[in-house]
């Protein structure tokens, strides 16, 4: 079981769900909340299992998998401040992913209930909710068009960029190391491309001096050059 905490970070960024919220709202949202700690590996939620709550990510950050075939797929990653689990609850239907923690995370768990109640008294936090699921849709309608659009590695860069804009940390040398720890299958999977065309664009983009990698880590060297060639 995930352990129960006190506290929470702030900052959230302003495209998240409790970044787009006034303080005073996301305090009440967080006071409905019971506060969860769960270390890297655990499953926040399951894919195929009922549930009747939502979860608030605090800080940390959160991968989202689907079965396909009998292997794991990565659909996603989810940011400090993101909501997540929100349509299973909301609809009553089982979830349609997997989600598990890349690190430690600390999240907020609330009831359907709870969440509902909110929402009632917050219509701005509506408007959030689908603006949230809004956006997932044309993250995954982006991916799609750029299957037809681009070769392999413009795919990648495309990835590669907004990754290391909602998950990078900057070094001392001036490039950028995506802290979400990523394997070339889990790549390969969110820009549908075979494991060998992976290994093909990632050549060429060290070839270009654009990335570093090594055992599920990524390192950008040149951001404005990855963005320069991401854009075709």
């Amino acid at each position: 079981m995930a352990e129960t905490i006190s506290g929470r970070p702030t900052g959230w960024a302003p495209g998240t769900f409790l970044g787009g919220l006034s303080r005073a709202a996301a305090e009440e949202l967080l006071a409905r909340s019971a506060r969860r700690r769960y270390l890297s590996g655990r499953r926040i939620l399951r894919e195929g299992v009922l549930g009747s709550h939502v979860v608030v990510l605090e800080s940390g950050f959160v991968k989202v998998t689907t079965a396909v075939e009998g292997c794991e797929t990565l659909l996603a990653i989810r940011l400090p401040g993101e909501l997540i689990g929100e349509i299973g609850a909301l609809t009553g239907t089982p979830r349609n992913a997997t989600v598990t923690a890349c690190g430690t995370v600390y999240a907020a768990v609330v009831t359907r209930a709870g969440f509902e109640e909110f929402l009632r008294g917050h219509p701005e936090a509506s408007n959030l909710v689908m603006a949230v699921i809004a956006g997932q849709l044309r993250w995954a309608n982006r991916r799609r068009s750029d299957f037809a659009a681009f070769p392999a590695h413009i795919r990648l860069a495309r990835l590669l960029v907004e990754i290391a804009e909602a998950c990078g940390r900057p070094l001392a040398d001036g490039s950028i190391q995506i802290v979400v720890p990523l394997s070339q299958p889990e790549l390969a999977a969110m820009i549908a491309i075979a494991r060998a065309t992976m290994q093909k664009a990632i050549h060429e983009l060290r070839a270009r001096k654009l990335i570093s990698t090594s055992y599920r880590r990524i390192v950008v060297l040149d951001i404005k050059g990855l963005a320069r060639l991401a854009d075709g």
